[in-house]
């Protein structure tokens, strides 16, 4: 039998074995994960907002940017969170700055996640300079706290949305870096990567069927509770007037105009960051059960 197909068999081999034993873990995780009920109930809060956020055309019964007369009304059967300081509905523009606010969360985390694992995978399965450069780079990063390397990173760029996601995501790459780079170098030296490695097994292929697939859990845990963070600070950069610009329907505009207004329209504050506390909790609780699910050791 030539080097090739022992690879092959080898490699066949193992991932069957590796399929296997995935396939039982994750489905006694997700056993403890429907056990846990603060996971289960920030979960059904979390898909609540995601469905509610994707029909706002349809739930909301205002135009969230609509200018009207109805100014600093009170919560009413017509308004039923109140109104802002220029007549607008706070219902309908809780219901949009949804949107905003998960979209935030998902795609700044997705940038962190993407390119912090990345350079985590390479840094730990090859070692050597790639990993010393790669690891500097990121102590860089980490040297700077988490809002304010996004305000840095904004204040670069330029106010914005989309210039504030890339910013949110950015800090979020040491902590992906960090972790992948740890388990990668846990599973480097498993006996079936070593087992690969010995018949020839390149480095491309045995970091994309062996290495990449095992460390996909702790990277998913990471991601789910960065969601409720990426939310907080992309909020911060909306009041601050770095984030999304006016008139966007977004949680962190609508605490901002509504600074002016606490004594007199409490509504205008309260509801919007009721909404903050809810999501943020929401994807805190569906990060704790995930890590209690797949790491049940945390619990003991």
């Amino acid at each position: 039998m030539g080097v090739a197909q022992r690879v092959n068999a080898v490699d066949d081999r193992d991932d069957a074995l590796v399929r296997a034993t995935v396939q039982t873990r994750r489905a006694r995780a997700v056993r403890r994960l429907l056990r846990h009920h603060g996971g289960v109930t920030g979960g059904i809060v979390l898909l609540a907002l995601v469905v509610v956020a994707l029909l706002a055309p349809v739930v909301a019964p205002y135009n969230p940017i609509a200018i009207s007369t109805a100014i600093l009304q009170p919560p009413s059967g017509q308004h039923v969170l109140g109104t802002d300081n220029f007549g607008r509905d706070i219902f309908s523009r809780i219901i949009y700055g949804a949107r905003v606010s998960l979209r935030m969360g998902f795609v700044a985390v997705a940038i962190g996640a993407v390119i912090g694992t990345t350079m985590g995978v390479v840094a730990g399965a090859y070692g050597g300079f790639i990993d010393s450069a790669l690891m500097r780079l990121v102590d860089a990063l980490m040297a700077f706290p988490g809002i304010l390397l996004a305000l840095a990173v904004t204040a670069m760029l330029g106010p914005g949305l989309t210039n504030a996601m890339i910013a949110v995501g950015i800090g979020f790459i040491p902590s992906f870096a960090r972790l992948v780079r740890a388990s990668t170098l846990q599973v480097r030296h498993t006996t079936y990567v070593e087992a690969a490695r010995a018949v020839g097994c390149g480095d491309g292929r045995l970091i994309a069927r062996h290495i990449f697939p095992n460390v996909l859990t702790p990277v998913l845990v990471l991601a789910t509770l960065g969601v409720a963070s990426a939310i907080l600070i992309g909020a911060a950069l909306s009041f601050l007037g770095l984030g999304a610009q006016p008139p966007t329907a977004e949680w962190g505009i609508m605490l901002s105009d509504g600074r002016e207004f606490m004594r007199r329209a409490w509504w205008i504050m309260a509801f919007p960051g009721l909404a903050i506390t809810i999501t943020v909790m929401a994807a805190n609780l569906v990060g704790d059960g995930l890590r209690d699910a797949f790491d049940p050791r945390l619990t003991l």
